[in-house]
């Protein structure tokens, strides 16, 4: 595997002097490259079992960083070699959470979500962990999520024996109460491990799964597993004010985190699943 590191590093002038695996799954092995004149970071998996994985989040790294919003790692490469894809990126030193850190992320989301479209959606597909995520583009929330989002999530849950067979109530219901609001660039996946903290205090975004799409999802899946404090969410919504009982709308939006969940973990995540689906039926 040196070899390979050793060639991927080259193509930019560098030379490789140590490695170190900083984390590794069922989707990506993560290393830490020591090299001549930088430390960088690089993701590793099989090019054939997730194609494009690395280029969508390329792509979602790039688009989050055009916002000027939070940092974002500098991507130095992306590609395959040796059958292995891979993501080259910038190594960020961490620090630790100053008390300025929960305001600055609050500002900065609210940045980010200020970034808008004429229409929900993206230009290109992406990941979320890994499952493929759609995004087609769509003139209303609704409708975005619906088709976007949670289909083909519960498409995949029935083919795996679960059962929900009738959901045009519940399909009615929500597109009466998702609130009618522009799309925003959100990171899409927003939950604590998709953070770090620089040597500087400054929050850094990492594992995108961006579109345009209802700012309240990235609220919801930050509150889905914790990790943040409330005052988060209170000084965001005093910079960009949420429309009014966003709270209730929560669990509607924690939904689809909930069915990737249930897809790729299997039948833990059932229950909450379907509490959901019927108080919202």
């Amino acid at each position: 595997m040196f070899s390979s590191l050793q060639k991927i590093v080259a193509q930019k002038n560098l030379e490789l002097l140590e490695v170190k695996r900083l984390s590794g799954g069922d989707i990506n092995d993560v290393y830490l490259l020591k090299c001549t004149s930088s430390d960088l970071v690089i993701k590793l998996n099989h090019a054939d079992k997730f194609p494009g994985m690395f280029e969508a989040e390329a792509k979602g790294l790039s688009v989050l960083k055009a916002s000027e919003s939070f940092r974002i790692p500098e991507i130095i490469n992306c590609g395959i070699e040796s059958e292995q894809a891979y993501l080259l990126l910038e190594n960020i030193e961490q620090g630790a959470i100053s008390n300025r850190f929960w305001t600055d992320f609050a500002e900065q989301l609210a940045k980010l979500h200020r970034s808008s479209n004429s229409r929900f959606g993206l230009d290109h597909s992406n990941y979320i962990g890994s499952l493929t995520q759609r995004n087609s583009h769509h003139d209303v929330a609704s409708e975005f999520y619906i088709d976007e989002r949670l289909e083909p999530q519960f498409s995949s849950v029935r083919k795996q024996g679960y059962s929900f067979s009738d959901l045009d109530s519940f399909y009615k219901n929500i597109s009466e109460i998702i609130p009618k609001e522009n799309p925003s660039l959100i990171h899409g996946d927003l939950w604590s491990g998709n953070y770090l903290v620089s040597s500087k205090g400054e929050p850094v975004l990492i594992d995108p799964a961006v579109a345009f799409a209802p700012r309240e999802m990235d609220l919801a899946m930050m509150q889905l597993f914790g990790g943040f404090p409330a005052k988060v969410f209170s000084i965001y919504n005093e910079i960009f004010p949420l429309t009014e009982n966003w709270e209730s709308r929560i669990p509607l939006w924690q939904l689809y985190y909930l069915l990737v969940h249930l897809n790729l973990f299997g039948s833990g995540y059932l229950s909450r699943v379907e509490q959901i689906v019927k108080s919202y039926s």
